[in-house]
């Protein structure tokens, strides 16, 4: 497939010399959720799929990042490079038609708001406090989820399931169990998705095979380890959306909300990170030859400074411009990383993984 890897047999041997290196790349993505944030995603692989020198072997997606992640794929399969990026901008269209929340005052405008930052508009504010206080059995007794309408118009589930060549990883996590499940293409359905993105205050856990699922953010977000151990790549692309680091110790109430979201959607993929990178640097010393183990090549694409100062509720947002000014941002940061690191894939990580995670 152009774009997509099948299998894991085809794992590239060691890289040739650098005279005779092949001009394509072979990557897998990792991708956060993150709610609306997850438009700078579909910027960053709206990028990278119009980079005919990249190829994709897996995804290992959580919430929205989940979401792009079978749109995607459904897209690649039906049209190729083309029909994923064309399927990405169709689903976000059908994402910003359903905004319910209209402007109390124009956002984005210097010097006449706060930016895109909605945190002290009142009718985002208002969407915040009924979610703490009314369960949402009480929120929404009648269960609507228009996202699933939206899954089941763009993504044609039954092809996708035929293609078990095609890796791709869903995460969600058990109520009951406080388990992570990972889901693999030939299972994955509309429920599935709906179940990695499932806010807890937003919407009733979906139940799967006798089981309940809320967001897979709070135990994978998202899962490495299939992209290590089933993908034909060794170098991983994390797109980032969550923020690591803010200059500042929140003080406020609101600020000390959000950053404990920010805290726990980044939890697992600090404590995996970490366990990883003690193990590639065992085997990048010697120390650890078992033949299970391998070192792996991990970059990042994000814009931390950009989206930390969005602020938590920026997440609900679904307005057209704010959606289409996260895609300009994953665009451009995609086209800036290619242009600095497009040389050191395949070589070498790009990502200090101990500085970021240890």
């Amino acid at each position: 497939m152009d774009g997509l890897a099948p299998t894991t047999s085809d794992r590239p041997q060691d890289p040739a010399p650098r005279a005779s290196r092949p001009g394509v790349k072979h990557i897998s993505l990792a991708l956060q959720g993150g709610g609306s944030h997850g438009a700078f995603t579909w910027g960053v692989m709206h990028r990278l799929m119009s980079e005919p020198r990249i190829y994709i072997d897996g995804i290992s997606g959580t919430s929205a990042g989940a979401l792009n992640a079978a749109v995607f794929v459904d897209g690649f399969l039906k049209g190729k490079r083309q029909g994923a990026i064309d399927a990405l901008a169709a689903f976000w269209d059908r994402i910003a038609a359903l905004c319910p929340i209209p402007r109390t005052f124009p956002r984005g405008i210097p010097g006449a708001s706060e930016g895109w930052a909605v945190d002290g508009d009142p009718t985002f504010m208002l969407v915040d406090f009924m979610t703490r206080l009314w369960s949402p059995k009480q929120f929404n007794p009648m269960k609507l989820n228009p996202l699933g309408d939206i899954l089941e118009d763009l993504v044609d589930f039954e092809n996708l399931r035929a293609h078990p060549e095609v890796k791709l990883f869903v995460t969600a996590s058990n109520v009951r169990t406080c388990k992570s499940r990972l889901f693999r293409t030939p299972e994955i359905t509309a429920k599935m998705l709906l179940a990695s993105a499932c806010l807890p205050l937003m919407f009733e856990a979906v139940e799967i095979d006798g089981e309940h699922y809320w967001d897979g953010g709070y135990l994978g977000n998202p899962a490495i380890y299939p992209l290590i151990h089933e993908c034909a790549s060794s170098d991983v692309v994390i797109v980032q959306i969550n923020p690591m680091n803010r200059p500042d110790v929140p003080e406020t109430a609101r600020d000390i909300l959000n950053r404990i979201n920010e805290m726990t959607f980044n939890a697992s993929l600090v404590r995996e990170m970490a366990g990883i990178a003690t193990i590639t640097r065992l085997v990048e010393s010697g120390k650890l030859s078992d033949d299970r183990y391998m070192a792996v090549r991990f970059h990042e694409i994000g814009a931390e400074i950009e989206l930390a100062e969005m602020g938590a509720l920026s997440k609900m947002n679904t307005e057209r411009a704010f959606l289409e000014h996260l895609h300009r941002l994953g665009y451009e940061t995609a086209d800036r990383w290619l242009a600095e690191n497009f040389d050191r894939l395949g070589w070498e990580s790009t990502l200090d993984v101990e500085a970021r995670f240890g």
